[in-house]
């Protein structure tokens, strides 16, 4: 396999936590500035979000591995779903297009609905194309834009 770009979605409870990350991640192309956002559920602290590009000659399956062993060194130990995190890292995009395994979905399943991933995606790669509804990263963002209701 020859190098791949991944689009990484970065969420943290720590924002110190998820700029450390973002700078830190290898061969990184482009790196987004962090936004803050609400937590989804049960958490009780604001998440830092970025997204990054980089470059890797991991299969999918390993560099999510990589990426698990990151959560893990700082400081993420399983627990409740939607609760605080210190680092939550998802692959969000691919240059392979479409990955289906049952421990990993590319593009990741839920990021057309979280304006905390395409805000910081348009930032860094507005035209990407989502393999699975072939719009852009603007135009998914439009779209999730308009659906929200207005104060």
């Amino acid at each position: 396999m020859g190098t791949s770009t991944y689009l990484i979605a970065i969420g943290s409870n720590r924002i110190h936590a998820a700029a450390r990350v973002a700078a830190a991640l290898p061969k990184a192309m482009r790196r987004s500035r962090i936004i803050t956002s609400r937590p989804i559920g049960p958490g009780t602290r604001n998440y830092a979000n970025a997204v990054v590009m980089l470059e890797s000659k991991h299969a999918p399956p390993a560099l999510l591995a990589k990426l698990k062993r990151l959560e893990r060194a700082a400081g993420r130990r399983p627990g409740r779903r939607w609760g605080d995190r210190v680092l939550d890292l998802d692959i969000i995009g691919w240059s392979g297009g479409i990955w289906a395994s049952p421990v990993l979905t590319i593009p990741h399943t839920e990021f057309r609905n979280r304006s905390f991933v395409l805000a910081p995606l348009c930032e860094i790669a507005p035209d990407w194309r989502d393999p699975v509804t072939h719009l852009t990263a603007r135009q998914l963002r439009a779209r999730l834009d308009r659906k929200r209701p207005k104060a």
